[in-house]
């Protein structure tokens, strides 16, 4: 079996139109409809349901597709174990990471990596979680770099590489912000109830923080009104330093400032930051490394003052 033919049937699925995925790989649209009319003559049936605007596998189809990425996926383990055996420091890694921090963090940690490896290709892609879930589940992504909760975790594997509190953030103008504390000391808990009539900036519907932020409401008397929906965390930081609002933040969003002070919530949320990726693969020594350097640069993004600290 040709293992480049699985790959342009795979392409053309993911896809879902023969003119883009030729692009994509590269090839002339004429060349790529060759292969699966071939491919269609040998098996005796159509894989593909053809459309200008769709194309979508038929049940033969998806048969094929699915046992065509087992099949890819299988060459690509078996590659990487004997690249590891005889300690060929080479191949490829699709790395996921969630926008905003995830280039922080690449950029940071990338110099490491590539000084160890410097004939492993790096695929950087920017994915919210859910995303990242998603293409890791189909074999897409090598890893995904994701910030979550235990019930947000699918079947797919996951490493704990850090523990982050998520806490209160107001600005010094807030009638309670005189009990609260600043970066650095021991963070008095509050109960969010106490600001149910406040106004509040949030990350936006569907994001795994606003996940969190959404069951923290269900289990409280709380429903403020919602002046900011984003997808940055900086951005809840500036509205609160701006005395603009509230927020619940990540604590590595939390910065020194007279402007703001901060609380533990009551319920105490932490979220997990993970390396995922597909149950059943095989993890190179140039994806284990990487994780191990991303570790290491979260355990000092982490490494706050007393009261502060990452754990629950």
């Amino acid at each position: 079996m040709d293992l480049k033919q699985l790959e342009y049937m795979i392409k053309i699925a993911e896809e879902n139109n023969i003119t883009k995925a030729a692009e994509k790989l590269f090839i002339t649209q004429s060349a790529l409809n060759q292969q699966l009319l071939k491919l269609e003559k040998e098996l005796g049936t159509q894989l593909f349901v053809r459309s200008r605007t769709n194309w979508h596998p038929t049940q033969a189809g998806e048969i094929y597709i699915e046992n065509a990425k087992k099949m890819v996926r299988i060459k690509k383990d078996t590659y990487n174990q004997i690249n590891d055996l005889v300690d060929i420091k080479k191949g490829k890694l699709s790395i996921g990471l969630t926008p905003e921090r995830g280039p922080e963090m690449f950029a940071s940690i990338y110099p490491a990596f590539y000084k160890k490896y410097p004939n492993v290709k790096i695929e950087p892609i920017e994915l919210p979680v859910k995303q990242q879930q998603h293409e890791i589940s189909i074999g897409n992504l090598d890893i995904g770099f994701v910030t979550l909760q235990d019930y947000q975790k699918t079947n797919d594997e996951y490493i704990q590489i850090g523990l982050e509190e998520i806490i209160l953030a107001v600005p010094k103008g807030h009638s309670l912000a005189h009990i609260g504390g600043k970066l650095g000391d021991l963070l008095p808990e509050i109960s969010l109830d106490r600001f149910k009539n406040d106004t509040f900036a949030l990350m936006q519907k569907g994001s795994t923080l606003r996940e969190i932020y959404d069951k923290l409401t269900n289990a409280e008397d709380f429903n403020p009104y919602i002046l900011l929906e984003t997808r940055s965390c900086h951005n809840l930081y500036n509205m609160v330093a701006e005395g603009i609002c509230c927020s619940i933040i990540p604590i590595a969003y939390a910065k020194q400032n007279s402007n703001v002070a901060y609380f533990l919530i009551k319920q105490k949320p932490v979220w997990e930051i993970c390396a995922s990726y597909k149950k059943g693969t095989y993890l190179s020594n140039p994806a284990r490394d990487f994780i191990k350097i991303a570790g290491n640069y979260w355990s000092t993004k982490l490494n706050h003052p007393k009261g502060m600290s990452c754990n629950p």
